[in-house]
């Protein structure tokens, strides 16, 4: 126990002070959200890395589908690292730190507003955001909470609130640059506690093929009679699984807290360097938490999985209740681990929310005119209310029936990655697309994940069959949104070619590079 506070004890006073040290980057608001978009390959790989992979993973996801698809689960960590990280800086990294900076956005609705000349654009996707980014808040609270009640026997209400406000004093002190500098501390934790904790939990069971074996031999007929069909390569159901690596890979390309991170982005080169460590932080984070999850039936008889009233099992309880018999040092390791995922993930989602309330809701509309003192003091203020709405509905949401941490992510992710992946997507590369079409997409995908929601919730019965999970749901809205903005794009007016051309102009300005990056035409 000494250990465990002790490690706690330096991990907080660190994130603190580094919140502290960065408040002199934080004075303008263009240092506050995007750290004057100075920031280097290693810090913005990391912050991306930090805000995709949380206590949610670790616990929620890892858990659930660890359980549902056995060892195949290993996919979805696969996808996350080639679709949701290489391809995703690939394919987005410079053309949004071109087009935002030409277009002087900081935030997503920013963008939308002058790429599509429609200021009521803005409104609803910042509308959107603060909203379905606050069961994701709450989720990564129920899944740190879990931890620490297993490693301290902390009551769940005190580890939300102190998570709450630690996370509170650096943000709201450092901005993004503080941030980046704890997601670069924290994503190097999760690196070595990851693989720490997958040997250790092998371990076990007789190391890796005593693990794969046993697995072989569990049997569960409510899901397949197929023998060792946990063990094999697409598990018993590979339709799931694929909506599962459609959401939360192609998902990262909508998400508003993940796209800010190309925004602040230095340099040319700086971008290629990030893609390779991104990557290579998703292949042993994501990758590790999945396969890890995949060995969770294992452990079926252990004493600390919870079984709900119904007798099903409460997944978010397997992941602890495989690492709750580990040696005390490795239990610390852990904790150190789920809380620096939980607390990157969770400063980054705060300041998105926060940036885009005042930049893109209050500014101009609610407050006409307001400056640079008064937006940093507003979304300062609004930290503390979005954190402190998120942290009121993690207490309420453990003891409902929908508790589960993957519902409110998929909840979450499915609105928001369908709402903005195709707009977004499209507003970098296709000169045609309209405003319009942003408004179908963002329409479809917000109403169609409430009413799932409230579906899930019980408020309202509505028979959706495979889409009645929130994750099948949202990856569902994503491929719609994918089809429908070129559809509607094509049906209705062309936009404003003087508009189209000046948001274009910034991929066709001449740039010298040295023969080490280009032949030349010699």
């Amino acid at each position: 126990m000494v250990i465990k506070i002790l490690m706690l004890v330096i991990f907080f006073g660190s994130m603190v002070g580094i919140g502290l040290y960065c408040r002199r980057n934080a004075t303008d608001v263009n240092g506050f959200v995007l750290g004057g978009r100075q920031v280097g390959p290693w810090l913005t790989a990391f912050a991306y890395g930090t805000s995709y992979f949380s206590a949610v993973i670790f616990v929620g996801y890892a858990g659930q589908f660890g359980w549902k698809f056995g060892i195949a689960s290993t996919w979805i960590g696969i996808g996350n690292a080639v679709i949701g990280s290489l391809l995703a800086w690939a394919v987005l990294g410079r053309r949004t730190r071109i087009m935002t900076q030409h277009l002087q956005s900081a935030t997503m609705p920013e963008f939308f507003a002058k790429r599509f000349g429609s200021d009521s654009l803005k409104i609803a996707a910042s509308v959107v955001i603060f909203i379905f980014l606050i069961p994701y808040t709450a989720s990564l609270y129920n899944g740190l909470s879990r931890l620490f009640e297993m490693a301290f026997g902390i009551p769940y209400f005190w580890c939300v609130l102190a998570m709450s406000v630690l996370t509170a004093v650096y943000v709201i002190a450092g901005g993004y640059m503080a941030t980046a500098i704890n997601d670069f501390i924290q994503g190097i934790i999760m690196v070595i506690g990851i693989v720490a904790v997958i040997a250790a939990v092998l371990g076990q069971n007789g190391g890796f093929l005593g693990s794969l074996n046993g697995l072989a031999a569990v049997t569960d007929e409510t899901v397949s009679t197929t023998p060792g069909i946990f063990n094999s390569f697409f598990g018993p159901d590979p339709l799931g699984l694929l909506g599962v690596v459609i959401l939360t890979s192609l998902g990262t390309w909508g998400l508003p807290q993940m796209v800010g991170k190309f925004y602040a982005i230095k340099s040319e080169g700086d971008i290629h360097k990030g893609t390779v460590i991104s990557t290579l932080f998703a292949v042993i984070v994501a990758g590790g938490c999945y396969f890890l999850g995949g060995f969770g039936r294992l452990f079926t008889g252990d004493p600390a999985i919870q079984y709900g009233a119904n007798g099903a099992i409460v997944y978010d309880s397997i992941v602890p209740a495989m690492l709750s018999n580990l040696p005390e040092v490795l239990i610390a390791i852990v904790i150190i681990l789920v809380l620096s995922a939980s607390m990157s993930t969770l400063s980054s989602l705060v300041l998105t929310s926060s940036s885009t309330m005042t930049l893109d809701l209050i500014k101009g509309h609610v407050v006409k005119k307001m400056n640079e003192k008064k937006q940093l003091l507003t979304m300062r203020v609004l930290i503390v209310v979005f954190i402190a709405i998120s942290a009121v509905i993690a207490i309420i949401q453990v003891n409902s029936p929908v508790a589960f941490i993957a519902q409110a992510m998929g909840v979450s992710w499915g609105a928001m990655a369908g709402a903005f992946l195709a707009p977004f997507l499209y507003g970098l590369y296709w000169k045609r697309a309209t405003n319009r079409a942003c408004w179908a997409s963002i329409l479809f995908s917000s109403i169609f994940m409430t009413l799932d929601m409230l579906s899930n919730l019980g408020v309202i019965e509505l028979k959706l069959g495979f889409l009645q999970s929130p994750i099948n749901a949202g990856a569902f809205c994503m491929i719609v949104g994918l089809i429908l903005v070129p559809l509607v794009s094509l049906l209705t007016k062309a936009p404003d070619k003087r508009l189209v051309e000046d948001a274009f102009a910034c991929y066709e300005q001449k740039v010298l590079v040295k023969k080490t990056e280009a032949l030349g035409d010699e």
